[in-house]
């Protein structure tokens, strides 16, 4: 674990002055998460035309999201992607199009409507999830599983922290 020359624990940002995101480690997170997220988009561009070639790269977090969480509403889709209603009416058009999602009435609401993924959809998007994460265990095969397992739990860290 690294200190942070606070005595090691999470100060907050109270230990942030002015010109404190100036400070070697910000920097160093800022450019490693730059292309973090620059080999993120380009992957996910591959990931999508793995699953369609027609696919929009910007749908397929979505594919992701209902493989994981199963029959979602549309309006909580695009909350949780961060579209608004048109785009994601769009994007759901596109994808029942493509034959890889459906819409089903809400047993919980008569009058809405779930999006989920057609078996194909399921089909397609767990094979390209499960290569992707081969290729994850092939580039990370000289890691200590340790690692891996804390690198996962600071992005997780990470990502709950970017939802405040």
């Amino acid at each position: 674990m690294h200190e942070d020359g606070n005595g090691g624990g999470r100060g907050g940002e109270s230990h942030l002055s002015g010109s404190g995101v100036n400070q070697p480690e910000f920097l160093a997170l800022e450019r490693e998460l730059t292309v973090l997220l620059r080999r993120a988009r380009a992957n996910q561009g591959e990931m999508a035309r793995e699953v369609h070639p027609d696919l929009e790269s910007s749908a397929y977090g979505l594919l992701v999201r209902l493989g994981e969480c199963g029959g979602q509403r549309a309006t909580d889709l695009a909350a949780f992607i961060g579209v608004g209603k048109a785009t994601m009416s769009r994007q759901l058009r596109a994808l029942e199009d493509l034959g890889l999602v459906a819409r089903e009435p809400d047993p919980a609401d008569g009058r809405a409507w779930l999006v989920t993924l057609t078996p194909e959809g399921q089909e397609r998007v767990g094979r390209v999830r499960e290569a992707r994460r081969a290729r994850y265990a092939r580039r990370l095969a000289d890691w200590d599983p340790r690692e891996v397992t804390e690198l996962a739990r600071l992005l997780h860290e990470l990502n709950r922290g970017m939802e405040r």
